[in-house]
């Protein structure tokens, strides 16, 4: 499935001759603004009201999130990094930073 996506989203690219602005410092600011898109639909809104938010707020929730996983998908591919492998990595470093044990229920960052 993921392949597939991978797949859609560099054909989309490559038709439109995009490729050429993708280096990783353009992705890489793109994302942090997709990302600012992405906290503007929060912006005033309570914590309860972040988790009854209208459908109409969900599909643009939904986009943005979109937009950011197509630029973290081409950044990670101009970096030769497997999205797949690094974030398997970086679950088996938080299972070390993160025991069960002394985590669950605790929001506290690892010393």
């Amino acid at each position: 499935m993921l392949e597939t996506l991978r797949e859609k989203i560099f054909e989309f690219r490559d038709l439109r001759d995009w490729k050429q602005f993708h280096d990783p410092k353009n992705l890489a600011e793109a994302i942090a603004i997709e990302s600012g898109e992405l906290l503007e639909n929060f912006l005033w809104k309570t914590c309860d009201e972040s988790k009854n938010l209208s459908t109409e707020s969900i599909v643009a929730i939904g986009e943005e999130i979109a937009d950011i996983a197509i630029f973290l998908t081409i950044l990670a591919n101009e970096l030769n990094l497997d999205i797949d492998g690094i974030v398997n990595r970086k679950l088996q470093i938080n299972e070390g930073r993160y025991p069960v044990k002394t985590s669950k229920g605790n929001a506290k960052k690892h010393p």
